[in-house]
């Protein structure tokens, strides 16, 4: 061997190998970050949160770490790329003594696979295959990272914001609480379509998260359905209605229907009854006792509420007030309508029937012979919906009837058929200004 060939392949020295196991030690740190930062966002925070109440520190810990989303990515980003650029940069300066001039070369073409296989790819696919047990690992480490690293951190989020703010755009702090309700929307809706939540457990999430967005004035009871007592009506009369209907509570008017002046429960009337048959002598038949009611004296005072009010809300004041029962009202006074604790319930569980409720066979919803789905006027969107898993808009309209009226700019006449929102309505019939039956095909 002669001595040019000797020079052209120098021997690596000691400090040549440092280079390398830093290069080695670099790539580590770098799948660490990557790692860390797909395991923390990908992380469920209601996971993490049921962790973290059974006593485990590293979801404590993540918990910490993930709430100022900014800042932990910031600090993940500012290591993995000092990790990545230190490591391109010795790898280069070693290759380069061991190749020359192609060392450049030979740097970014190993540099890039070794990275990119360990680095990136390697980290993150663990990661996101176990995104909480990975997180609470790392969460410590990260809080400690994320300290040493907020002033540079906190000068880069500033000179982020302010080229957003150059652009228009301000970001939104409170993003994350707006956001995390559409998650479990999602999620529950997602689970449904991959057959891991029922239908009725679906509707029954979504119903209960949608008491805060729905008012009173869409599952009220509309004023021409309800069932009022006549305070004048002779007391014979009154006891009649009041034991032959299926209801315990009735509204009580004066010479107007829209005057209500108090609420009768059928108990406390009874028991006035009784009190007062007690007060008559042993000759007497009842009649003497009967005609000294005061239906008025037993009854409640009447409990009115906006139209506007959620049904979170008004949910709230049942309890709150330790009543079921409320006349609804427009914000000119005028009765609307009623609605019971048991029409909110009604909104998460779906409907109730009792003993005493009257059903029909033939109302609601039913398929005739030509495949149409026939459905009441007064049925309401939202449970037309549940029913039939459909997603008709319920933005501007309630019931079907109302649907049908919005979308054609016209109350239609019997027989007459519209096409929108890729179903096909037929009026099936009508009274007087009421469509009462309508017959729906999806298209």
């Amino acid at each position: 061997m002669t001595p040019d060939a000797t020079a052209a392949a120098p021997l690596l020295t000691p400090g040549d190998w440092m280079m390398g196991a830093a290069i080695l030690l670099l790539l580590v740190l770098s799948a660490f970050f990557s790692g860390s930062e797909t395991a923390l966002t990908a992380a469920s925070r209601g996971k993490l949160k049921a962790q973290a109440d059974r006593g485990s520190r590293g979801a404590h810990a993540a918990m910490r770490v993930t709430e100022d989303s900014e800042r932990m990515i910031g600090a993940l980003l500012l290591g993995n790329n000092i990790v990545n650029i230190l490591s391109a940069s010795l790898a280069t300066a070693l290759l380069t003594k061991l190749f020359g001039a192609n060392g450049v070369a030979v740097a970014t073409i190993v540099m890039t696979v070794l990275v990119l296989v360990f680095g990136e790819v390697l980290p993150k696919t663990l990661s996101i295959t176990y995104p909480e047990p990975v997180a609470t690992r790392v969460a410590p480490v990260i809080r400690v990272l994320m300290a040493l690293f907020s002033p540079i951190v906190s000068v880069v989020r500033l000179l982020v914001r302010g080229l957003l703010r150059l652009f228009g755009l301000r970001p939104n702090d409170d993003g994350r609480m707006l956001a995390m309700r559409e998650e479990i929307v999602g999620a529950i809706a997602l689970g449904h379509s991959e057959g891991a939540v029922e239908k009725e457990d679906r509707d029954r999430l979504l119903g209960a998260l949608d008491l805060g967005e729905r008012t009173v004035e869409e599952v009220m009871k509309h004023r021409r359905h309800i069932e009022m007592i006549d305070a004048d009506l002779p007391v014979e009369i009154l006891l009649n209605q009041v034991l032959s209907s299926p209801h315990t509570r009735l509204p009580v008017y004066r010479d107007d229907p829209e005057n209500i002046v108090g609420v009768i429960h059928a108990k406390d009337l009874l028991r006035e009854v009784e009190r007062l048959m007690r007060g008559t002598s042993e000759a007497d038949d009842g009649a003497e006792g009967l005609a000294r009611l005061d239906v008025l004296k037993v009854a409640m005072k009447p409990y009115f509420v906006p139209e506007t009010t959620t049904l979170d809300e008004q949910m709230r004041e049942f309890l709150k007030r330790r009543t079921h029962f409320a006349l609804v009202v427009d914000e000119y006074g005028a009765l609307q309508g009623l609605i019971t604790l048991e029409d909110i319930i009604e909104e998460i569980v779906g409907e109730i029937t009792d003993e005493f409720d009257v059903v029909k066979k033939d109302e609601g919803l039913k398929r005739d012979a030509n495949g149409d789905f026939v459905v009441d006027g007064a049925m309401t969107i939202r449970d037309l919906n549940r029913a039939m898993d459909w997603n008709l808009p319920d933005d501007e309209a309630n019931t079907i009837a109302g649907l049908v009226i919005h979308e054609a700019q016209m109350i239609p006449n019997e027989g007459q058929a519209f096409s929108f929102h890729g179903f096909r309505f037929e009026v099936a019939a009508r009274r007087e200004n009421r469509l009462t039956r309508l017959k729906i095909r999806p298209l």
